[in-house]
């Protein structure tokens, strides 16, 4: 059935309670806290249930209808009377589209509402605007007033590298397509890390959106990302919910373990300890301990086309703590001998007791990879 827009729309003007606002919290990943909210239209049916149209062909239909800017500029209003309400130290986004910005109705009340801060504009437009000076201009004046622009969805159509470079906001929001499963798409992760460094380069935090799982999340931390938004953290809701304890817990250890990278913390893996005489039941490398659980000895797993094909006997050649640098760790491997440089390293804890061991493998890897990334900055 075909919608009635004009008839959706006049009712929208003549009864602005047709529009509601939600609130989605950003929050600053390295502090595992609240650090703003993103501003949400939600739209009513004439009964006053939840509109089946989602808020984007709202806004599509009222631009067609040449009544873009002043849908716009009823959330725009809301969200300046709201700045006062906002939790200390909060920032607060709001969606305009660019080639609506310079309008009268929307850009007249910025410009004269004073002090701007903590107010985010966020650009959400993909498609080109015919001439930027305008907006460039109205961009500079705001500025001026205190508010700061975030650009949407980078990473995909023209928003990928054309609006950072003329507009160059301070916040960059990674399109939810990069942020989907990144921590299994080694080709999203790179791109994100792309846009960081370009992001700092024009002094722009990058801000991962749409995260659903914390295997995304986790991707984005050990990127350094300092800014996250998505189910995970927090639900669109009335004003103003806070970060739930167990989640931020979880972030700030997620944090703790990626600042581990230099050491070989994050490196470790477990592995079954076995006293003398028996044998292991795992399929992994294990390490034979005496009765205090010192290592003496290595099982190291041998397989055949995949498959498990029983345990060779090596000694221990080297043992490390978990806080020792892995560029140390790497020194020390090249340094044994030749037919066991690249047994299995064996962990101890702070009494040299076995706590799990490392692979040299993993270890190459992130040495290289720090290497790498420290060659980039």
């Amino acid at each position: 059935m075909a919608v009635d827009w004009a008839g959706e729309l006049d009712r929208l003007l003549c009864r602005p309670n047709t529009l509601n606002l939600v609130f989605q919290p950003i929050i600053d990943v390295a502090r595992g806290r609240t650090a703003g909210y993103e501003a949400l239209a939600r739209f009513t049916a004439a009964d006053g249930t939840p509109s089946q149209h989602t808020p984007d062909l709202w806004f599509a239909a009222a631009d067609t209808a040449g009544m873009g800017a002043r849908v716009e500029a009823m959330v725009l209003e809301r969200c300046l009377q709201l700045r006062t309400d906002l939790p200390p130290n909060c920032f607060l986004t709001v969606n305009v589209s660019p080639h609506l910005l310079t309008e009268p109705e929307l850009a007249d009340p910025l410009l004269n509402a004073g002090d701007l801060a903590p107010l985010v504009l966020e650009l959400t437009e993909h498609q080109d605007v015919a001439d930027l000076r305008p907006l460039l201009d109205l961009r500079d004046r705001l500025r001026d007033r205190g508010a700061l622009v975030a650009l949407d969805d980078a990473g995909s159509g023209y928003s990928g590298l054309q609006q950072p470079t003329a507009v160059k906001p301070q916040i960059i929001k990674l399109d939810r397509a990069l942020v989907a499963d990144a921590d299994t798409d080694d080709v999203k992760l790179a791109l994100a890390q792309l846009l960081g460094e370009f992001g700092g380069r024009i002094d722009a935090w990058l801000l991962a959106e749409g995260v659903e799982t914390w295997g995304e999340m986790d991707a984005f931390v050990r990127l350094g990302v300092p800014l996250a938004q998505g189910y995970l953290l927090g639900r669109p809701s009335p004003p103003w919910a806070t970060l739930d304890p167990e989640v931020g817990a979880r972030l700030r250890q997620s944090v703790h373990a990626a600042q581990l990278v230099e050491n070989v913390a994050s490196l470790v893996e477990p592995a079954e300890l076995v006293s003398d005489g028996q044998q292991p039941t795992s399929r992994g490398t294990a390490v034979r301990v005496d009765e205090f659980g010192h290592p003496i000895g290595l099982l190291v797993a041998l397989r055949r086309d995949g498959d498990l094909a029983g345990h060779r006997a090596a000694p221990v050649s080297l043992r490390v703590p978990a806080s020792a640098a892995v560029a140390e760790v790497a020194q020390r491997v090249v340094t044994r001998p030749e037919a066991c440089r690249f047994d299995p390293i064996v962990v101890v804890d702070d009494v040299g007791a076995a706590t799990g061991v490392l692979r040299v493998e993993s270890l190459l890897t992130r040495l290289a990879s720090t290497r790498s990334h420290s060659a980039n900055r």
